[in-house]
């Protein structure tokens, strides 16, 4: 990750673009980091017979992910809304190899 300047330390909208660019990076990087995650949860979940879709896991990722943006004010619906899409992908992926 890059340094960052605070939304106010930013004087002009060049400034602002180029840290909200940096940011974005940074979560194409982490995004994915992540996706390797789910690349190995697929091989784990075959050598330990679990379908792709756990619901209760889904309703667990979901619902940390409201609490993380509530914590940290940001929209804990937009935060389930993306977090939900990024799930659903995980699961199409997983479901390709190893099924429901």
């Amino acid at each position: 990750m890059t340094d960052r300047r605070s939304a106010q330390q930013c004087r002009t909208m060049r400034e602002l673009r180029q840290q909200i660019d940096a940011i974005d990076a940074d979560l194409m990087e982490l995004l994915a980091l992540r996706s390797t995650y789910i690349d190995r949860a697929i091989e784990l979940k075959q050598v330990e017979k679990l379908p792709a879709r756990v619901p209760t896991r889904v309703a667990e990722v979901l619902s940390n992910a409201r609490r993380a943006a509530n914590d940290r004010g940001f929209d804990p619906e937009l935060a389930e809304t993306i977090w939900h899409e990024i799930v659903e992908w995980s699961i199409a992926r997983e479901s390709k190899v190893i099924g429901g």
